[in-house]
């Protein structure tokens, strides 16, 4: 029964965090940008009671053997990258990459960080930069006289300025992309920073043959957070936390037999 009572308090404690990463998906359901993370389990440790293919006679072997396992435990929360959908801004510096890879910013610290997050701006010297005021790498500059701007799918940044009719060019924004995307380390405010797991970043114009995918100009990558199958996992969850507080009742209830028993 005590191991009753630890693989319950087990599932309590990872049911618990899968709620707590299902509440984070729904607090991020309206942020551009955002990717939905999946709570994922596996089981603990086995008390091998008779190990399976043990002996059990001359010729003979266990064929199934007596295992008790000792609960689960939370391993990870995978983030999920698939595509949100596009949502018209009419802002022409807010772009969505259609297909993969991520914007690259360059941070206070001077370190780069990525995002998905295509909501950006000018600052009073022009740069394109993210709402926290971080620019785009590589840096794009649109002079203050420029009557519109326009961003080609492959990134090429373009102006017109009065007067002109030609088009002259701001700059080129690129594109990186990473072998593995959900071993990125989430640092909060729509950026991500690389890690060993990830791998290092590859960069080049968007659409060209790093696999990267094209801009699309006056849109926005809304979350991929699904409402109503989050509340679906939130269910599933709570009757799996309402389940293991039963095993845990259960198992108080045997012991309280128990110590009845001499009286």
């Amino acid at each position: 029964m005590i191991r009753a009572l630890f693989s319950a308090a087990s599932g309590l404690t990872a049911q618990q965090m899968n709620v707590d990463n299902i509440a984070h998906n729904l607090a991020n359901a309206n942020t551009v940008g955002f990717k939905q993370r999946r709570a994922q389990f596996q089981d603990l440790l086995y008390q091998s009671l008779v190990q399976p293919g043990a002996a059990a006679g001359a010729q003979t072997v266990v064929p199934t053997g007596l295992q008790l396992g000792l609960g689960t435990k939370a391993s990870s929360n995978e983030i999920i990258f698939s595509q949100g959908n596009f949502q018209s801004t009419g802002n022409p510096l807010d772009m969505v990459i259609e297909g993969r890879g991520f914007f690259q910013v360059r941070r206070a610290t001077g370190e780069l960080a990525y995002t998905r997050a295509g909501n950006f701006h000018l600052d009073r010297d022009g740069n394109i930069v993210t709402g926290d005021g971080d620019p785009i790498e590589p840096q794009v500059t649109i002079p203050p006289e420029a009557q519109s701007v326009t961003i080609a799918q492959d990134g090429t940044v373009s102006f017109i300025q009065p007067g002109q009719s030609a088009a002259q060019l701001a700059g080129q924004i690129q594109l990186a992309n990473f072998t593995n995307p959900a071993g990125l380390n989430s640092i909060g405010r729509n950026l991500f920073v690389p890690t060993d797991a990830s791998g290092e970043p590859t960069v080049g114009n968007p659409g060209g043959q790093e696999g990267l995918g094209t801009l699309q100009q006056g849109f926005v990558e809304a979350s991929n957070v699904s409402v109503v199958e989050e509340f679906i996992n939130l269910i599933v969850s709570q009757r799996a936390y309402e389940a293991n507080t039963k095993v845990v009742r259960a198992a108080d209830e045997m012991y309280q037999q128990v110590n009845n028993l001499t009286r």
